[in-house]
């Protein structure tokens, strides 16, 4: 019996056996499979040449004439330098506006203490149960009222302080040991300088999370530009790419290379800030 019991790691975890650890990466390969082929299957098809048939009852996955004609044509169809421009604006904003907004109130319903406190995170924990489709009348509403009907700052402005970033900011906050604020008070620092000093160099990895998440959100937004923005001048690249597919005739390949061009942004951001978003996610975002 002791032969067939499995053994114990020092934490008290009992150690995977063969069949387990066969069934786990099955697993990831199956998550993996369903993930990544979508993307590979359209990289594929934006490399694909007039002459291949995509439509085929049993299409090829690998190109028989790799080209790049495809993305030169998205360029000469679209505008989409000026698109992507207006998207990186637009993404640019609402990163700044949660990076700030979320930390400053992030940190104020974690280590600050106020009359309300608990009523204020009572109510942003209500916003997270509406649905974005529920507000967004009232929300262009707004927007038309102030001005910023068909521009970019209309755009970004709904989401330039989502209530889940301020959630998760708080959570990075409230993880510091309360000690190390009280030492800074004794010493006489005020709530900027403990925000700056002490509080910031722990949430680096949470601040990347929601840098990342943030610009994926700005970056894909298609329903709420498509209602805002009315010139085509000003139009994002997840509106801009609709002119791609024709009322009568599309093109695939047109279709895939401009989502592969509108993938790109995504990647950069991700790796860039990789190191400190698995830290965020693994850790916490607090050092030991």
């Amino acid at each position: 019996m002791a032969a067939h019991a499995r053994r114990v790691r020092p934490g008290g975890l009992a150690a995977a056996g063969p069949a387990e650890k066969a069934l786990r990466y099955a697993l990831l390969l199956l998550v993996l499979a369903l993930t990544v082929s979508p993307f590979l299957w359209q990289l594929s098809t934006s490399l694909k040449s007039l002459h291949e048939d995509v439509y085929s009852r049993t299409p090829t996955f690998l190109p028989e004439h790799p080209t790049l004609d495809n993305y030169a044509q998205v360029a000469d169809a679209i505008p989409v330098w000026s698109y992507a421009t207006n998207s990186l604006v637009v993404a640019a904003i609402v990163i700044t506006g949660n990076v700030v907004g979320a930390t400053m109130a992030g940190y104020a319903l974690a280590r600050l203490r106020f009359r309300g406190a608990k009523l204020l995170l009572g109510l942003f924990l209500a916003t997270l149960v509406l649905p974005g489709e529920v507000t967004i009348v009232s929300q262009y509403v707004t927007v038309r009222s102030l001005g910023l009907a068909d521009t970019l700052l209309g755009v970004a402005l709904p989401g330039a302080i989502a209530m889940l970033n301020v959630l998760l900011m708080r959570t990075a906050f409230a993880a510091i040991p309360p000690e190390m604020d009280e030492a800074a008070v004794i010493d006489g620092a005020t709530a900027w300088q403990r925000l700056r000093q002490i509080g910031l160099p722990n949430v680096r990895g949470m601040l990347s999370v929601i840098t990342i998440f943030t610009f994926i959100g700005a970056w894909d937004d298609f329903l709420w530009p498509l209602i805002v923005l009315t010139d085509p001048d000003h139009y994002t690249l997840t509106v801009g790419l609709q002119y791609l597919n024709g009322t009568f005739t599309s093109n695939p390949r047109l279709i895939a290379a401009g989502t592969m061009i509108s993938f790109v942004p995504i990647v950069v951001v991700f790796a860039a800030l990789q190191r400190y978003f698995f830290r965020g996610v693994e850790e916490g975002a607090i050092k030991g």
